[in-house]
């Protein structure tokens, strides 16, 4: 017997005839003898008539009423669906979120979990009835009713999944699957068989729209197999596990985020402190900073640039403007026209010559590559908004994505569950559900720093510099590129200390076949932080910051992703850079 958490989207239970089609799925699943839960969406387009009902009364109607509001379109699903699956002869109950006893913070309309309570929900599955759950809604301290904000549903049915050690969570949906790119946009789009959790972490963050990352984060957190799969397709779906259990591949998906702006703070004094003094407000203010970069320094001045959504560029824009004025710093500069093309993948860290692929892909399309940043499993390239579709087409190609391939990984039925914990884990896993989970900082000393400055600013720079470091068989680590001023670029990129030397040699032909310069740091220190809710948590950046800032610690190098932040520091600040980090994270 299985204990199963199944959860149905708003399209999923659109109307009557489609909540008795996801019912008898439920019911299969019941009579097979497992055990299941059910969460549920509001119908259809219920939240939006709710939103715009609010609008018809005021137009700034207040948090509090308007989770109070939009709460009521999950109870009327949950009811709706336990009437489907008690006319099929099955015994069911819905409940609400404060009825299961999921626990949140008081910030309305986008509330985290802070604990879920498994007594009530154990013992009527125990009784074998099925439990219809209201999705996207909680209960704060105070008893006021909140929601979970954008992908709440999905939250809900992993968070249920984690706490009540489910076998397995099922999102049932419109699509059947996750897809190496978005099939709207490439009709060559393939379903993936089985995924990471970091490359989904990767792919959702960065733009694709199957699950929300919270939800993500919680299965990764906590080891929950999730199955995406249709609601109206008797297909597999794709099978979302730790890495360890998913299909090795360079490259698994190609991602797009079209609504992207980016902020340059130019000619910021390069010493300790400042990357803090530019986050902090911006944390504050509430803004979700994506990307960062920030280059080497020349005469004692650098660049920081960043990208953020632009809706918040305004704000965001405001916030920067400030900090240049308190910094000294030369200048700001933004375009609200750009688009971040992401390609992602568990096995590039162990492959040579996948940025080179990627990079060479955009010049034959005559793409102009305006920043760059990497982590281990991740290549994302700041463009042109409209080269978007263009470039997502060409990195897709040229990892062969379109092709079908031979699933390697563990299935969820016949994959070993969780191991149990004791009733001291179990209380521990209850609190605290959504906070930030770091889950370590490490110090790799054994890299050399090569910098190009004044590259010219076109397209295929960065593929002529790494197809000839692929053809030297040199491995890259970190590549950044900062956003480039006056028609020039600069690019820096980290390799192993022993090849530095080789390094330098194929960088000094390709500098001077481009009126470029190169220079090196023999032996810089990288820190990386990983961890759960990298992104998600405003703020993240500015606590890895301020410490080091506190610290006399100057940053030379940024990268960023959604698991994991990487900062390059002199090398002998590398083993006290290492200790502030691990007292600042609590490690």
């Amino acid at each position: 017997m299985a204990l199963v958490v199944q959860k149905f989207g708003g399209t999923s239970v659109a109307d009557a005839q489609k909540i008795v089609a996801a019912a008898r799925k439920a019911v299969a699943r019941h009579k097979a003898g497992d055990k299941v839960v059910v969460v549920v969406s509001a119908m259809g387009h219920q939240t939006d008539v709710l939103v715009d009902l609010a609008k018809q009364i005021t137009e700034r109607p207040s948090a509090r009423e308007m989770d109070m509001l939009l709460s009521t379109g999950e109870q009327v699903s949950v009811a709706l669906f336990a009437m489907a699956i008690q006319s099929l002869g099955e015994e069911a109950v819905s409940l609400t979120g404060a009825q299961i006893g999921i626990r949140t913070d008081s910030t309305h309309t986008k509330a985290r979990i802070k604990s879920i309570s498994t007594d009530h929900v154990m013992k009527l599955l125990d009784d074998g009835r099925i439990v219809i759950a209201a999705g996207f809604q909680g209960i704060d301290q105070h008893g006021n009713i909140t929601t979970l904000g954008r992908g709440g549903s999905d939250t809900t049915a992993v968070a249920l999944a984690a706490v009540l050690r489910a076998d397995v969570c099922e999102i049932y949906t419109d699509v059947d699957g996750v897809y190496t790119t978005d099939p709207r946009i490439l009709s060559t789009a393939r379903r993936l068989p089985s995924i990471s959790y970091d490359e989904m972490l990767e792919l959702a963050s960065l733009g694709a729209g199957v699950m929300h990352p919270r939800s993500i984060e919680f299965a990764k957190k906590f080891g929950v197999p999730v199955l995406v799969r249709s609601s109206f397709k008797d297909v597999p779906g794709t099978l979302i596990v730790a890495a360890d259990r998913a299909t090795a591949r360079p490259v698994s998906g190609v991602a797009l985020a079209k609504d992207e702006a980016r902020i340059t703070l130019e000619g910021v004094p390069d010493q300790p402190g400042s990357n803090h003094k530019l986050f902090s407000p911006l944390a504050s203010s509430g803004i979700a900073v994506d990307m960062i970069v920030q280059n080497v320094a020349q005469h004692g001045l650098a660049d920081i640039s960043f990208t953020v959504p632009a809706d918040d560029l305004a704000q965001a824009l405001d916030v920067t403007r400030a900090v240049a004025k308190a910094l000294g710093a030369t200048g700001v500069s933004h375009d609200d026209s750009m688009a971040k093309v992401s390609v992602v993948g568990v096995g590039m860290a162990r492959e040579e010559g996948v940025a080179g692929r990627m990079f060479l892909a955009l010049s034959r399309e005559r793409i102009n590559v305006r920043m760059i940043t990497t982590s281990e499993i991740k290549i994302s390239v700041l463009i042109d908004r409209a080269d978007a579709a263009k470039a997502v087409k060409a990195a897709h190609a040229a990892f062969g994505l379109e092709k079908p391939e031979v699933d390697t990984a563990e299935s969820a039925g016949t994959a070993a569950p969780p191991t149990k914990s004791s009733p001291l884990d179990v209380v521990r896993r209850l609190e605290g559900m959504e906070d930030l989970a770091v889950e370590d900082c490490q110090l790799d000393s054994s890299q050399a720093l090569v910098t190009f400055t004044d590259l010219p600013d076109t397209p295929g720079v960065a593929a002529d510099v790494f197809e000839e470091i692929g053809r030297q068989k040199l491995f890259v680590d970190m590549i950044v590129q900062s956003h480039p001023r006056g028609g020039r670029a600069e690019l820096s990129f980290t390799v192993p200390a022993v090849d530095r030397d080789r390094a330098i040699e194929v960088a000094g032909r390709i500098a001077k076949a481009r009126g470029a310069t190169v220079a090196n740091v023999p032996h810089v220190a990288k820190l990386s932080i990983t961890g759960v809710g990298i992104r998600s948590h405003a703020g993240i950046a500015d606590r890895l910051f301020a410490p080091l800032g506190d610290a006399g610690v100057n940053v030379d190098l940024v990268s960023t992703s959604e698991v994991r932040l990487n900062v390059v520091v002199a090398a002998e600040q590398g083993k006290q850079s290492l200790e502030v980090l691990r007292k600042a994270f609590g490690l």
